[in-house]
């Protein structure tokens, strides 16, 4: 791959929030030919400051997933600058089949806003590589906060989207995340050792190794915890949310999203065991 020859440009949009940290980074690489990666919000100071930092010369618009603080700039993005967008799929690409099945069964919501109409005009699979005179990008698919996720691999730099951050852990929100892959991707990067990660919220990661295992750590920390308290009384995802989390009340939906992810791991290793079909009010026990 063509080494970096600088550091990329970090562009950030006026959005923070508690899911979103200071903001969506949008970076920018290269100097002919400028790719826009994770574009951002749909929104006008932000679109134009990418403009005019990319001098008229973007040639590649890549979106690591379809969330709309990543991929709702992308298509006017596209056509102001006369760039394609390219990604792994809709908003719906890269499902599991129990994810699908969920969503077919009335599971939405709850996670960071679904950018139900992006249509990207190109389609990368896991390990496609996308290279111009400036740079070469390797797409690693990188499923468990969304199932189309993409990562990006610029050297020994990985642009992670939302996978992986420094200040917190992410959102995984059935249906669009899912644990199984998410701890599956996260090992995934471990192994390629990259030296940096540059994630779409927040400061890079300059030791992504320990970051990376104390995030997996944690999953399996709060996996012990949603068992205990199960064997303490079965219960629903919200039930253990508010047993379990000490979080401000407008981060509770967040969190009951997380463990109803844990809960349909745990329950997919017949770890827990529940009656009925699976939804957000299922009544979880130890199997």
């Amino acid at each position: 791959m063509n080494a970096p020859a600088k550091e990329p440009l970090r562009i950030l949009a006026a959005n923070p929030s508690p899911l979103t940290g200071p903001g969506t980074t949008t970076f920018l690489i290269g100097q002919r030919h400028v790719a826009v990666i994770d574009p951002g919000p749909d929104d006008d100071a932000h679109l134009e400051a990418i403009l005019q930092a990319a001098r008229g010369r973007i040639s590649h618009i890549l979106v690591t997933h379809a969330h709309l603080d990543h991929s709702a700039g992308a298509a006017r993005l596209s056509r102001m600058a006369g760039a394609p967008v390219l990604a792994f799929g809709d908003a719906t690409a890269g499902r599991s089949p129990i994810m699908t099945r969920l969503a077919a069964g009335g599971l939405v919501g709850g996670g960071e806003g679904l950018d139900a109409g992006f249509a990207p005009d190109m389609l990368l699979a896991d390990g496609d590589v996308v290279e111009t005179p400036d740079w070469t990008l390797r797409a690693l698919h990188t499923p468990g906060h969304f199932g189309g996720h993409l990562g990006f691999q610029w050297d020994k730099t990985i642009f992670c989207g939302d996978l992986v951050m420094a200040w917190s852990s992410t959102l995984i929100s059935p249906p669009d995340g899912d644990l199984a892959d998410y701890l599956r991707s996260v090992e995934r990067l471990a192994g390629l050792s990259p030296n940096r990660l540059l994630p779409t919220h927040g400061a890079a990661i300059e030791a992504p190794l320990p970051r990376l295992h104390d995030l997996i750590a944690h999953r399996r920390t709060r996996s012990a915890q949603i068992l205990a308290a199960l064997r303490q009384q079965p219960d629903t995802a919200q039930g253990l949310a508010r047993r379990i989390y000490d979080v401000h009340p407008r981060l509770l939906v967040a969190a009951e999203r997380n463990v109803l992810a844990h809960l349909i791991a745990l329950a997919q290793l017949g770890v827990v065991d529940f009656e009925g079909d699976l939804s957000a009010v299922t009544i979880f026990a130890p199997a």
